[in-house]
């Protein structure tokens, strides 16, 4: 399993990445590998802002549907239109396959979030 140490985790598998003033979210390759085949992302909350934990839009595997949970209190600014018809959650799940990039209110809230270590404890449970 690919868990990069340069990656924040949630409890719910996902990951973020701060970049300036904006971080980038997106499954960890644990989640889309327990979902399997994803075939549809639906995030239509460009613009709003959500507290950590609201659920921000939904994926759907052939098999199931989830929801997809904001890691920390900001503001969807983009959702990733390249998702759209293609395999790259599944296939490049830390980069092409960002889900949205955000605008945190408080970027010191990632630090809070799991590190690799703890997110790969996390897992192996």
């Amino acid at each position: 399993m690919n868990i990069p140490n340069n990656l924040r985790y949630t409890q719910d598998d996902e990951w973020v990445r701060l970049e300036g003033e904006f971080a980038y979210v997106g499954i960890t390759d644990y989640a889309q590998h327990e979902l399997g085949d994803i075939v549809y992302v639906d995030v239509t909350s460009e613009g709003e802002k959500f507290a950590a934990g609201e659920v921000f839009g939904t994926i759907e595997a052939v098999k199931t549907v989830a929801d997809l949970l904001m890691p920390v209190n900001g503001e969807v600014v983009e959702f990733n239109a390249n998702l759209e018809g293609s395999a790259l959650v599944n296939n490049d799940p830390y980069g092409e396959g960002w889900i949205i990039k955000i605008r945190p209110d408080n970027a010191a809230d990632i630090e809070t979030l799991l590190d690799a270590e703890a997110y790969t404890a996390k897992i192996a449970k």
